[in-house]
């Protein structure tokens, strides 16, 4: 029986605008306004002290650790809010949402900084269709959204990994990690270049699968691609 359905975050609830528009400008137009330098320079310079961490690293995700590197005088919580505007949401979610919250309890299982995710929920009034959220780096301290964090998850909910279906956009962290644990899971690929049994174009037609492989509150999907 499923009891818990997980959405992925970035690429799959919501667009990258939000996180760009941080990452991308604001952070260079502090760092350019702090230290006196041009926007491109700034913009130049810190791209290549991204790169050289590396998203395999903990201190890639984490604006702290950015801000102390850098020794930009702000709070980067409060600056998020500044972007929020850039917030946008995919098209098919609200719709979606309001329809499967009716049957099952509703989680993000990401992999993004909680204080991201919570301001985009609020700005797009999404929060209450989603009981808890999962931050592979804020609750886990995890780089990547391995079959542990999974794992994690579904000791915290007190289910069984066959209770729980994940859709997200990476084919490793959303589909492979969470198949290996034995949890029904979906690539979306929301750029059409794949296909498969497991594979969903947008979230409408993951509901169609779901919906109605659930009728008896069961997937009987085949287990194999």
């Amino acid at each position: 029986m499923i009891k818990v359905i997980s959405f992925d975050f970035d690429g799959t609830i919501a667009k990258h605008t939000f996180a760009d528009a941080f990452w991308l400008e604001g952070v260079p137009a502090l760092y350019a306004k702090q230290h006196h330098v041009d926007g491109e320079v700034a913009k130049k310079y810190l791209f290549e002290e991204y790169d050289k961490i590396g998203d395999n690293r903990i201190e890639w995700y984490d604006p702290g650790y950015w801000f102390n590197r850098f020794d930009l005088q702000a709070d980067w919580k409060k600056m998020l809010l500044k972007y929020r505007k850039n917030v946008e949401i995919y098209p098919d979610v609200l719709s979606v949402l309001k329809r499967i919250s009716t049957y099952y309890k509703l989680i993000i299982s990401s992999n993004a900084k909680k204080e991201f995710i919570d301001i985009q929920l609020r700005q797009s009034k999404l929060s209450d269709y989603f009981d808890q959220i999962f931050s592979s780096t804020s609750d886990f301290h995890t780089v990547k959204k391995v079959t542990d964090f999974y794992a994690m998850i579904c000791k915290k909910l007190l289910i069984q990994p066959q209770e729980m279906i994940h859709v997200g956009d990476h084919n490793e962290f959303d589909y492979l990690s969470p198949k290996k644990l034995g949890i029904t899971a979906f690539y979306l690929d929301r750029n059409k270049t794949t296909t498969g049994p497991y594979v969903v174009h947008d979230l409408s037609q993951f509901e169609d699968i779901v919906t109605k492989s659930s009728s008896s509150d069961r997937i009987n999907l085949q287990r194999e691609m």
